[in-house]
């Protein structure tokens, strides 16, 4: 067997090994058995005793259904967000099985690191998906990951404050409460220039097609975040101030994601609520706001000593086991079709709401390279509005600067 050579990077993220049947090595173990080395990273929290050990009970499950493998489990801790970045640029380094976000797909596909998932697993996959999950993690026709969390964010409201038919529109909350919103943060404020017409790549696939977010539909959107800035109703959400705000009262609602679900909980109680994206109003018409939406995947390396041990722990993770495991342990919210009809997971509102934003009120997340040059400069409208240097005058100007950056490599 060929051994890795770990480097910096990822020793810095290894924390424990597992020899399932105290067996270590290459060859054949006791009784003629195969002996197998995987290294699986995941997020802390995955690991974590006081969250339930996730991963090590979902391993530990899979190598009972697999007595025909002595298996040594190596885990490591990297989020994922970072482990497409960790397996790209040294494979042979990295794990065998992680965990990924949908849109770091390209930069291992590049990098030629990501397994493609055909045959009896690409057909399970298929099985046990939505199509827009399926889209996530699709790329030239080939799968590369198998999905086992839903990805988007939405909002958060005080039940005292604002009724189911309130939250249906931004601006009806406005006259009512206190609105919080992550107006500087890139992944949240497209959500209005996509409801006014504005695109990504076509339909998110086609690189040639570029970014349109400049012309009218999109000064409109500019002029409008310019006076929302300005509503003394709203709020800019920054570094937890959205659930101070909630917990002290000073805030009425905030846009996040289930990762912040116990804490808005513990804040409001019997009066959290839960809602998809409202519409907002422009121009006296109301234009639907549309999240990033994507899935969280479980990926195979394509440098794995052990492939076919690799891409069967990869459907395992995924699976509707080890995806109700981790709901009931983190609130991971599930995308397995059969655990999307349990009636008692969809009683859960968070898990409704994260439903109900994927189907209506998002968009998939371009996974495209391009997309890396689209963060920066939304970041800088917002920053921009924020500190007063783009403003009514001058929004037509900035607006068609935002649009040329996103469609340029300098930034």
């Amino acid at each position: 067997m060929r051994r890795r050579a770990v480097s910096a990077l990822t020793a810095a993220v290894l924390v424990t090994s597992l020899a399932v049947t105290g067996l270590t090595g290459c060859g054949s173990g006791d009784g003629g058995k195969e002996s197998v080395r995987l290294m699986v990273w995941s997020p802390q929290g995955d690991q974590s005793v006081d969250q339930g050990q996730w991963l090590q009970t979902c391993c530990n499950a899979f190598a009972e259904e697999h007595p025909e493998w002595d298996i040594t489990f190596v885990y490591g801790v990297a989020d994922e967000a970072s482990s497409a970045g960790q397996v790209s640029q040294d494979a042979e380094a990295s794990a065998d099985v992680f965990l990924y976000a949908n849109d770091n797909l390209t930069t291992m596909t590049d990098a030629d690191a990501l397994v493609k998932f055909g045959g009896k697993y690409r057909e399970e996959i298929e099985a046990t998906n939505s199509q827009t999950s399926l889209d996530s993690v699709t790329k030239d026709g080939e799968i590369y990951g198998v999905p086992f969390a839903i990805n988007t964010w939405f909002m958060f409201y005080d039940k005292s404050v604002f009724s189911e038919e309130d939250v249906k529109n931004l601006d009806t909350m406005l006259e009512k409460g206190v609105v919080s919103f992550p107006f500087t943060n890139s992944w949240y404020l497209p959500a209005f220039y996509i409801g006014n017409g504005c695109t990504l790549f076509g339909d998110g696939t086609d690189a040639s097609a570029g970014v349109d977010f400049g012309g009218e539909k999109a000064q409109e959107v500019t002029d409008y975040l310019i006076d929302l800035e300005s509503n003394p109703n709203f709020r800019i959400d920054a570094d937890g101030s959205g659930i101070a705000g909630l917990r002290d009262g000073s805030i009425n609602a905030m846009f996040s994601g289930s990762w912040d679900a116990a804490a808005v909980k513990e804040a409001l109680g019997d009066n959290m609520g839960v809602a998809a994206l409202p519409t907002y109003t422009l121009n006296g018409e109301d234009k639907q706001m549309y999240s990033y939406a994507g899935t969280k995947a479980v990926g195979v390396n394509t440098q794995s000593d052990y492939m076919v041990q690799a891409v069967e722990l990869a459907i395992f993770l995924g699976n509707e086991y080890s995806q109700r495991l981790h709901y009931e342990l983190e609130n991971v919210v599930p995308c397995h079709t059969a655990l999307l009809e349990d009636e008692e997971i969809m009683t859960d509102e968070v898990v409704a709401a994260i439903n109900d934003t994927f189907n209506r009120t998002s968009i998939l997340q371009p996974n495209l390279a391009e997309m890396s040059n689209c963060w920066t400069p939304v970041e800088n409208m917002g920053k921009g509005i924020r500190n007063g240097s783009i403003t009514h005058e001058n929004s037509a100007e900035q607006t068609e600067q935002m649009n040329e950056a996103m469609n340029s490599d300098g930034i």
